[in-house]
């Protein structure tokens, strides 16, 4: 075990949270979200038209993009969506769970009026645009679902996917290879449905050149190897950038590109839906020198990689962020940073017996300080929030049970934030009086409860 690492079971102050607000981008929408090209969904694939057949109720599947007219389609601030002359229509405007969703004329009905929330969801009739099994096989039919926030129910829409905060980020435990016996990421996807994973933690092994704990390749070593096993089972990844220790790379980068170029090195060699940057300690969080030179590498990585979200995660008092967090949020919007998700740790932060507490308090203060910040509303700043908690105990011995990270996750998905996370899957086992370990959380429960519960954000 790298006793580095299990510092994260260490001073690494957490909180955070992730969201879900619903405000509409396609009926009522302003021009800005209006947009034509591909609307991606589960697995990557494209929202289709079968056979690019224009006929009156032809199956809309989903399929590997290709980038034909069958998958050209335009958003109106009207509410249609449409694609070869007609519109994305449920089929006789029935609500029932399981209707197809089919393309049909144009003809101003509900069953044509289409609303895109911020947790990525695409609704019509009060029901969720879905994708059946759920499966992402070429020719996978849509149709219309109780909306679950599922992964197979989330779309990514032509001229939103640039929008900071346009969308909830998937539950991501992180996964953690140097220590704690990691386990396989498949299985424990067949076993809680947790469809992503935030992968820690990308060190410098060198100056500026990225690696896994900064000794493992980006590219055929075991990282690799859990990586291709996520994505294989129809999942995603984060990528998490620095911690609490080690020799990082924003200290070792000599400018906000080569910082950039050291991140894009990683993309490239991995794929992440999401890039993570844990900002910690006197050498990155403190060190405000290296903060802006993280922050303009994070501009440049967003101009390179726009569908690519970016989230900074950071520690918080129980109040919500301390003076180095207030700078960094500060500084972002000085600086006109797009990150997506502010995410705060609630965690080794003494946060007492009522760790729910504690933590909604803290996520409040981000909030606020948000909020200054940017001057958005109390929906917006929440949109751009997240909360990094630590399963059972904690280095100071604070309780996490299985219930209060339900509560928490609840409160999370009512505020609308956008991002939920906590260290670690590694931990995920029963313990109960054991301590603070890597391979278990201390307390009793189920092997994988807190994923599970993750995995419903």
């Amino acid at each position: 075990m790298n006793q580095e690492r299990f510092s994260r079971l260490r001073l690494r102050l957490l909180a955070g949270a992730a969201v879900l607000a619903l405000p509409p981008l396609v009926a009522v929408a302003s021009p800005a979200w209006a947009g034509t090209g591909q609307i991606t969904g589960y697995g990557g694939k494209c929202v289709d038209v079968a056979a690019a057949n224009s006929a009156n109720g032809t199956q809309i599947q989903l399929y590997t993009c290709n980038g034909t007219n069958a998958q050209q389609w335009t958003v109106g601030t009207d509410g249609t969506i449409r694609a070869l002359g007609k519109c994305l229509d449920v089929a006789a405007a029935n609500s029932a769970n399981g209707t197809k969703v089919q393309l049909y004329d144009c003809n101003g009905t509900v069953a044509q009026s289409w609303t895109a929330a911020s947790d990525g969801s695409l609704r019509a009739l009060g029901k969720c645009l879905d994708a059946t099994g759920p499966s992402s096989a070429d020719g996978t039919p849509l149709q219309i679902w109780d909306c679950a926030g599922s992964d197979n129910q989330k779309w990514t829409l032509p001229g939103t996917s640039t929008s900071p905060g346009s969308g909830r980020i998937p539950g991501a435990p992180y996964l953690y290879m140097g220590w704690g016996n990691p386990p396989n990421p498949a299985t424990v996807m067949n076993a809680t449905g947790v469809k992503s994973f935030t992968m820690a933690f990308m060190l410098s092994s060198g100056g500026c050149t990225p690696a896994w704990d900064g000794s493992r390749p980006l590219t055929g070593g075991t990282d690799a190897q859990a990586i291709s096993a996520i994505k294989s089972a129809g999942g995603s990844v984060e990528v998490s950038f620095g911690g609490w220790q080690g020799n990082k790379l924003g200290p070792n980068c000599s400018s906000s590109s080569a910082y950039a170029g050291a991140v894009q090195q990683v993309i490239n060699a991995v794929g992440p839906a999401v890039v993570d940057f844990d900002i910690e300690n006197t050498d990155e969080f403190s060190n405000y020198t290296v903060q802006d030179r993280i922050l303009g590498g994070l501009k440049i990585v967003k101009q390179n990689n726009p569908n690519i979200k970016i989230a900074v995660t950071f520690g918080t008092t129980t109040s919500g962020p301390s003076g180095d967090g207030v700078r960094l949020i500060n500084q972002s919007k000085a600086l006109n940073v797009p990150i997506d998700s502010y995410t705060i740790m609630p965690f080794d932060f003494g946060g007492g017996s009522n760790m729910y507490q504690s933590t909604v308090n803290a996520a409040e203060g981000l909030k606020t300080a948000l909020k200054n910040a940017w001057g958005w509303s109390d929906a917006q700043a929440y949109a751009h929030m997240g909360i990094s908690g630590m399963n059972g105990l904690s280095d100071q011995q604070e309780t996490t049970s299985t219930a209060t990270w339900t509560q928490i996750r609840d409160w999370a998905v009512s505020k609308g934030l956008n991002r939920l996370a906590f260290w670690a899957v590694n931990r995920d086992h029963p313990c109960p009086g054991g301590g603070v370990q890597s391979t278990c959380s201390g307390i009793s429960q189920n092997d994988w409860d807190f994923t599970r519960i993750t995995a419903g954000f």
